[in-house]
């Protein structure tokens, strides 16, 4: 759709906000004479919408607001009834809307907007703000499937759009401990990076819930939640959170914490697109010597392999193994037995070994970091295990929103953690994993009556390509199909 141009008003509010800094003291009252210390005159602050106002999108657009400094001007959400109706208390002046693009059509002077959906919605919700000259902040993980991360992270350059990822970790001040201790070479070459949760903790695994349309809540707009995915009758069980583990809908437990916990190895070493994927997946039996066979969504748990070439701050190649579902990998002897690896009771966390010591953290969302050196001498180091930060979530919605308003390419802007240029690659290798699970699922009819799984292999990845070299059939699952109007 052609990017409406424009009006002359908007131009103006635009550029003064940008501009406001330059103006001549001599000609402006200073406003904490008017309006008290602490007041943003209105023509100093940003306009804001929230696409997904219930759930994470209710602090996502609360944080962003600043406690009041900027103007939430428009919710939209498919469902008021539920979590949504929080934010429409905090915010009652602000138009509620269903349907996002006919909120970005109608409401001119929104200047940027947070997004907070199911993931599948991730992408041509942050495609449509941008295309009309929004600057985005979305929820991990940034896309639902890599060819979408690959567009949004050059849209956001072209269309000069300030951006940022919701995996608010980036923001934790105690990942800089974590980067010293790379940066001055304390574990030595890193060879081997270890990743683990406990998610799935949403019903995953099993068959695809029946559909059941007179069981449809009177306040959900289900044709607007289903999005870019298939049409189908309301399905109970999927809104408003069980959608996670469906392809269709969600990204199963690497995309729900992959980006809070990928994101430590692959910030501090420096990484990139990863070179290979494999993987396997635990399978159920619901009967003898048949395993249960659900391709439509994601497995109880799986194991995943990526492999890196070596970087600037590593000179070694690196394999990072991710396992979900409860499994995790086995205490290494240089940590006490006594000792939780990662988090508490080793629920989630990140091992990142190299040939002098282990570097141990937590997840990095809003739990404690945690972060603990061992050495192979002895030496140990342990960063603090509580934190108390004064803003939420470790001020990430606030800067990006100060960003917003000094600019695209300005020093707020540079200083993001997890803009598109950062965040699209880190999203990509998360998805990665996602990719090998589903190619793990392929399979045909042999000349026996059986079955063969022929994309049970390790798959090569042109990262620059975006291409697996050595299995067409898995490069399906690189992008998705779009139902009209919704395409990326």
């Amino acid at each position: 759709m052609e990017k409406p141009k424009k009006t002359e008003s908007q131009n103006s509010r635009r550029n003064f906000i940008k501009n406001a800094a330059l103006a001549s003291s001599a000609l402006i009252v200073p406003r904490h004479i008017l309006g008290g210390v602490g007041f943003t005159a209105p023509s100093d602050q940003l306009n804001i919408a929230a696409i997904g106002a219930g759930g994470k999108g209710a602090s996502d657009i609360k944080n962003a607001s600043v406690n009041g400094r900027e103007r939430v001007v428009a919710l939209c959400d498919v469902d008021f009834s539920g979590s949504a109706s929080q934010s429409v208390k905090n915010f009652p002046n602000a138009k509620l809307y269903a349907d996002f693009r006919e909120m970005l059509e109608k409401e001119k002077d929104i200047d940027a907007v947070t997004i907070s959906t199911p993931d599948h919605v991730h992408g041509p919700a942050a495609a449509f703000a941008m295309e009309r000259g929004k600057h985005v902040y979305v929820q991990k993980p940034m896309t639902h499937n890599i060819r979408e991360a690959r567009l949004l992270t050059q849209m956001a350059r072209d269309q000069k759009a300030v951006t940022q990822m919701g995996n608010q970790g980036g923001s934790n001040p105690l990942l800089n401990l974590v980067q010293q201790w790379i940066d001055s070479d304390k574990i030595g070459k890193v060879h081997k990076v270890e990743i683990w949760t406990n998610r799935p903790v949403w019903p995953q695994g099993n068959a695809f819930p029946k559909p059941a349309p007179g069981e449809k809540p009177d306040d959900l707009a289900w044709d607007l939640w289903l999005g870019p995915a298939p049409e189908i009758p309301y399905t109970p069980n999927l809104h408003p959170f069980n959608w996670r583990g469906w392809w269709d809908y969600g990204t199963g437990a690497l995309g729900d914490v992959g980006c809070h916990l990928v994101d430590i190895p692959f910030r501090t070493l420096g990484l990139h697109y990863p070179k290979s994927a494999e993987c396997s997946v635990g399978a159920v039996y619901s009967k003898m010597w048949t395993p249960d066979y659900h391709p439509e969504g994601c497995p109880a748990s799986s194991f995943i392999s990526l492999k890196f070439d070596a970087t600037q701050k590593s000179k070694s190649p690196i394999e990072m193994t991710w396992s979900d579902g409860g499994i995790r990998p086995a205490h290494p002897d240089i940590i006490p037995a006594d000792h939780d690896i990662g988090g508490t009771d080793s629920a989630n966390g990140v091992l990142i070994i190299g040939e002098k010591g282990i570097i141990s953290t937590n997840i990095n969302d809003s739990s404690p970091l945690m972060p603990k050196l061992y050495l192979n001498d002895g030496t140990t180091e342990f960063g603090p295990q509580t934190e108390d930060f004064p803003e939420p979530e470790y001020g990430h919605q606030r800067k990006w929103v100060d960003a917003c308003k000094a600019g695209f390419g300005s020093k707020e802007h540079k200083e993001l953690t997890s803009s598109f240029d950062y965040a699209g690659p880190m999203t990509e290798t998360v998805l990665m994993g996602n990719l090998a699970i589903r190619s793990y699922m392929l399979r045909r009819e042999n000349g026996n009556g059986g079955m063969d799984y022929y994309g049970r292999k390790k798959l090569l990845w042109d990262g620059d390509k975006m291409l697996i070299t050595n299995l067409e059939e898995a490069n399906q699952f690189v992008g998705r199909t779009y139902r009209d109007g919704w395409k990326v």
